[in-house]
C-alpha cells in the first residue's frame, strides 16, 4: 500500500533518494509510502515493543530509574559518533531527519545497541526567525499537509521506538495540528516523548487519550552548558528520581555534556539508581 499522497511544501526535499532498509529491521514493521517506508504495526507487533531496547525491567520497577536522552543527532557526525560510541548504551538517542545520511548514523548507533527516537520537526512560537528545518510541521497548514510532512520525516531512518519533538513549543501547544501527529504515532504502534520544553503542551493528555506510551523530559541537562552546571542537573536529576522513581533528562552531544554525562553513569548505580532507557522509564511510568 502506497500512503502519503498529498502535496508536500518542498518537493526538492522530498525527491531525494530512498534511505535503503537497516540490518536487523522487520521489514514486516514497514509499509511504502511515496517517500519510503515507514513504520507500521503487523502481527501483533508493534515497533515500540521490537525497537525498544534491553533492560532488566522487573529491576527497574522496584527502583529508582533515570533515563538520558540526547537529540540532535544525525547532522554533524562527529559528534553524533561521539554520543554513540561514548555513552553507555542505555542512554537513548535521538535523530534529526536532517544530514547526508541520518538512517547510516541511526544504525551505528542501533549496532551499539543504543535505543533511538526520531525528532519531529515542529514550528516554534517564533518561527521563521527560528526555523527548525525542511518539512517542519506548522499550526498553519492543514492535517493532510502535515501528515503528508511527517511521512518524509519517518521515511529518513527506519528502527525508532517512538517520536519526539524537535523544537516545537507552539505546535505541541496546538490541539489541532498535534491531535493527529498523536493518532498517527498510536496507529503505527510509537510512543512519544515530549522534551518538556513546552508547560502548554497537550502531548501528555493527547497521548493518554490515544494509549500511546508516553514520555516527559523533566530536566535540561546542558540547558547551561558548563561542566560546574551539567553536573548540577544531573544531581537534580538524580534527587528527581529518588523522590519520584522516575526521572528523564535531555541533553545535546556537546563534547562538554557528553564527557560528563558519561562520567556520572559510571558510579550511579552505587548509589541505588538504576540507568535505563527511555522506553523502560516510559513503560514503568505507565504502570505506576
Amino acid at each position: 500500500m502506497v500512503i502519503g499522497a498529498g502535496d508536500a511544501a518542498d518537493k526538492s526535499e522530498a525527491a531525494s533518494a530512498t534511505p535503503p532498509v537497516m540490518a536487523g529491521i522487520n521489514p514486516k514493521l514497514l509499509e511504502k509510502s511515496r517517500y519510503g517506508m515507514i513504520p507500521v504495526i503487523a502481527d501483533g507487533l508493534k515497533p515500540f515493543n521490537v525497537y525498544a531496547a534491553d533492560a532488566d525491567r522487573a529491576r527497574a520497577a522496584k527502583m529508582p530509574v533515570v533515563a538520558i536522552v540526547i537529540g540532535g543527532l544525525g547532522v554533524g557526525a562527529a559528534k553524533t559518533n561521539d554520543a554513540i560510541m561514548k555513552l553507555p548504551p542505555a542512554v537513548t538517542l535521538a535523530f534529526t531527519p536532517y544530514g547526508s545520511d541520518p538512517g547510516k548514523l541511526a544504525e551505528r548507533a542501533r549496532a551499539q545497541r543504543h535505543e533511538i527516537f526520531l525528532q519531529i520537526p515542529m514550528e516554534p512560537y517564533d518561527f521563521p526567525d527560528n526555523d527548525p528545518g525542511p518539512q517542519t510541521l506548522l499550526t498553519s497548514l492543514s492535517p493532510d499537509q502535515n501528515m503528508d510532512r511527517l511521512y518524509w520525516h519517518l521515511s529518513r531512518m527506519q528502527g525508532y521506538a517512538g517520536l519526539t519533538n524537535f523544537m516545537g513549543a507552539r505546535f505541541v501547544a496546538t490541539e489541532p495540528a498535534m491531535q493527529p501527529i498523536i493518532r498517527e504515532a498510536a496507529k503505527r504502534g510509537l510512543g512519544f516523548f515530549d522534551d518538556g520544553s513546552s508547560p502548554r503542551s497537550i502531548a501528555p493528555q493527547a497521548a493518554a487519550n490515544q494509549a500511546v506510551p508516553f514520555g516527559r523530559g523533566d530536566i535540561a541537562i546542558d540547558a547551561v552548558p558548563t561542566a560546574t552546571e551539567i553536573d548540577r542537573a544531573l544531581n537534580k536529576l538524580e534527587s528527581t528520581a529518588r523522590e519520584r522513581g522516575i526521572a528523564v533528562g535531555t541533553a545535546s552531544a556537546l563534547p562538554v555534556s557528553i564527557e560528563r554525562i558519561s562520567a556520572w553513569t559510571k558510579t550511579l548505580g552505587d548509589r541505588g539508581i538504576l540507568l535505563v532507557p527511555l522506553t523502560t522509564a516510559m513503560l514503568k511510568s505507565k504502570s505506576s
